[in-house]
């Protein structure tokens, strides 16, 4: 059916590429030379964050992969601005219909999600313009009906560094250049700012309390 009427089946998920860890690789090595891989140590004055999140729409039919990395983690909002992201840039290529595969992550089933979606998909309706999104949710527990989730294990095997630990930046490329994917500006994680203190009354003063009670006092008189 979406073959037929020209539909993307987009794979979707989130991954953290690793300056440090070492993926699982298995690899034909000589005898008296086997390759191996040393997990580096982070200096101290290292300005660049361990690991970076990046989101990812893995377009079967097209054989496409859209990035878009992370300042910060996956949370909701991050979510549908990367969804909107991705819709403009399967609108630009003709398409119409989205449908998105993926888990049930805390920031795919959350409320204000769930709520972007609806209206996401009305807009679309009633304009006429734009793509609609049809989600399809995975079970619980069951990355192994992801297709994106090779293609995240087989790209941490390809851009790993043997000599050195990757800065952010070389990562951030060669993540992209693996994917063919054209590098764009990061999505930002707004943290929402610290509750405000309320400030409690003072406790009344020695001097305040004879005043209380003449005030009590002549309001028992009065009545």
């Amino acid at each position: 059916m979406a073959a037929q009427h020209d539909w993307v089946v987009g794979y979707q998920d989130e991954v953290w590429w690793s300056r440090f860890a070492l993926p699982q690789w298995h690899l034909w090595a000589d005898e008296h030379h086997p390759a191996r891989l040393y997990q580096h140590a982070r200096a101290a004055h290292d300005p660049d964050p361990p690991a970076l999140a990046c989101y990812g729409l893995w377009c079967e039919r097209q054989q496409q992969m859209l990035l878009r990395f992370v300042e910060g983690r996956p949370v909701s909002h991050v979510t549908t601005a990367f969804l909107e992201w991705a819709c403009g840039e399967l609108a630009a290529q003709g398409h119409k219909v989205l449908v998105l595969i993926w888990d049930n992550a805390s920031w795919h089933v959350s409320r204000e999600v769930q709520e972007w979606l609806a209206a996401h998909n009305a807009a679309a309706k009633q304009t006429g313009e734009g793509v609609r999104i049809l989600v399809v949710g995975l079970p619980t527990k069951s990355p192994w009906l992801n297709t994106i989730e090779p293609k995240w294990q087989y790209g941490k095997q390809t851009i790993v560094e043997a000599e050195r630990a990757l800065t952010a930046a070389e990562v951030e490329a060669r993540v992209c250049a693996h994917f063919d994917a054209a590098p764009t500006p990061h999505l930002v994680q707004v943290k929402p700012p610290p509750p405000e203190r309320t400030q409690r009354a003072p406790p009344p003063t020695d001097e305040s309390l004879p005043q209380r009670r003449r005030h009590a006092a002549k309001s028992q008189q009065a009545a």
